[in-house]
């Protein structure tokens, strides 16, 4: 029996969410990337029916083992295996329906998410006999044909504007509206400003992005109500102190080795059993993502119920200080007063661990830390906590352990180069290096550990020697660049100075 497997992808999507300063922007462009590989996919399938004839079946399971399946059932014309991890895969009958399919869903995201780029590869293979298994089929297609695509594809080169036309204050295309028209219901305090079709779309997904976060992240169990805090959709908005210097938290996360388990959660294995665990696969790590970001909600509410947050954060019409962006998954990204974000990274990291899924055992992730000025260039901030995490990542990889991990940076002016260089040139003392980043998650033996650089903070911030004494601190950091003699020195001096008292 010859089926035909297809595997959807997006290409530039990092560019095309973060690529904006404006959160607003950033919160629809998400959300367009997501339904673009999830609910679209499904939508496009129905409308197929619909469109073709009455006689167009379609399979879109509710479950891992829903029937009907498409090798049983010759009138079946296709049958979604799964959406996730920013993937999609089908199953047609015929290349002609898989292309049609393709032509539909193109079209969609054309017309509703302009800027998006999807990425289509089909490959005919035989179901029954002794042919390749269908995973196999499917990682080779993910690894040559989809590859290849985003590879050869030639990036388009919009026209800018012919006579007298005004920018697009974010894409710098051509502007076609103005950010206040009616059907981008931007607050009425919002400054103004020309707009493109792309960043129009994003604007009119913003109010569909709010509703599902709110239907996900706000439990109908717990005490609180829908409207008790409102979810930020401007960084200005999440708790900035006034008089202070405001800085957000961009954080980044990650899941390790997620390639591998979807690799192996298909071998020695036959078709079905095969479509049937890596849905089981799909769906735990989705709801594993949710519940690790849903507790790091819980726990903001529980400090702002408290009060032990709003002494320090200034709340803008009861908003929260936090704001995921993508989500629903193992990589997830959020955004957060600057002062959160290290906390917050590590309550996900944690949460994540404790959740479990149907195949390869413990989950680990590791996370990226970068905390800016609030109005720093959003693209860059991103760009930054992307590579934290990838050190962290490598990190874990050195210590041959399945660990997570987190790693951080702080910037009080601009960011220039990479993390690399930004340590070689800011944190490099005469014996070594200044920072003990990253650091493992884990409470064991380790002593760079997330718990221990807690203590470290603890006893600065406790101790009498060092408690409100800034200037003092600020110095022992220019002392341990000349070198561990040095700071016996210092710290020699320091005691002494104490006893003195």
């Amino acid at each position: 029996m010859t089926l035909v497997v297809t595997v959807l992808d997006t290409t530039g999507i990092q560019p095309y969410i973060f690529g904006s300063n404006r959160l607003r922007e950033n919160v629809g462009a998400s959300y367009l990337v997501s339904q673009v590989t999830d609910e679209w996919v499904k939508e496009v399938l129905k409308d197929l029916r619909d469109d073709k004839n009455k006689n167009w079946k379609i399979q879109i399971p509710a479950h891992p083992e829903d029937k009907p399946y498409i090798e049983e059932d010759i009138t079946l014309n296709a049958e979604l295996v799964y959406a996730g991890g920013g993937n999609t895969v089908l199953l047609f009958q015929t290349i002609d329906y898989a292309k049609e399919f393709t032509r539909k869903l193109s079209r969609k995201i054309l017309e509703k998410a302009p800027g998006i780029n999807l990425v289509a590869a089909h490959k005919e293979f035989e179901w029954n006999g002794k042919s390749t298994p269908l995973y196999e089929v499917i990682q080779e297609v993910m690894k040559n044909e989809v590859d290849r695509a985003k590879q050869q594809r030639v990036p388009s080169a919009p026209l800018l504007g012919l006579g007298v036309t005004a920018d697009c204050r974010s894409s710098r295309l051509v502007a076609v509206g103005i950010s206040n028209e009616e059907q981008y219901k931007m607050p009425s305090e919002h400054q103004a400003y020309p707009i493109s079709r792309e960043i129009g779309a994003k604007l009119v997904a913003v109010n569909a992005a709010n509703k599902q976060l709110k239907h996900f992240i706000f439990d109908s169990k717990k005490p609180h109500k829908k409207d008790d805090y409102k979810i930020p959709l401007d960084v200005d908005d999440m708790g900035r102190s006034e008089g202070e210097s405001s800085y957000i938290a961009i954080v980044h996360a990650d899941g390790n080795n997620m390639g591998k388990r979807f690799q192996d959660v298909g071998k020695d294995k036959s078709n079905r059993d095969y479509i049937i665990e890596v849905r089981k696969l799909s769906n735990s790590i989705q709801e594993a993502g949710k519940n690790a970001l849903k507790k790091v909600y819980e726990t903001v509410v529980k400090s702002l119920d408290s009060g032990s947050l709003t002494e320090k954060i200034n709340l803008k019409d009861n908003t929260l200080p936090f704001r995921p962006i993508v989500y629903g998954g193992d990589d997830v990204t959020f955004v957060c007063d600057g002062r959160l974000g290290l906390e917050l990274a590590a309550i996900y990291l944690q949460e994540f661990e404790d959740q479990s899924v149907s195949y390869g055992g413990k989950l680990t992730a590791c996370a990226g830390v970068c905390i800016v000025k609030s109005h720093y260039p959003f693209a860059r901030a991103y760009e930054l906590s992307e590579d934290l995490c990838k050190s962290a990542k490598k990190y874990v990889k050195t210590k041959n352990k399945d660990e997570s991990a987190i790693d951080w940076h702080l910037a009080a002016s601009g960011l220039i180069g990479s993390v690399n260089d930004i340590r070689e040139r800011e944190y490099q003392g005469a014996e070594g290096k200044l920072y003990m980043r990253p650091v493992l998650l884990a409470q064991d033996d380790e002593w760079r550990t997330w718990q221990g650089l807690k203590k470290v903070i603890q006893e600065l911030n406790n101790n009498e020697r060092w408690k409100d004494k800034r200037n003092k601190v600020i110095a022992l950091r220019e002392i341990l660049r000349k070198g561990s003699r040095a700071t016996k020195e210092y710290r020699s001096s320091g005691e002494a100075g104490e006893m003195a008292k």
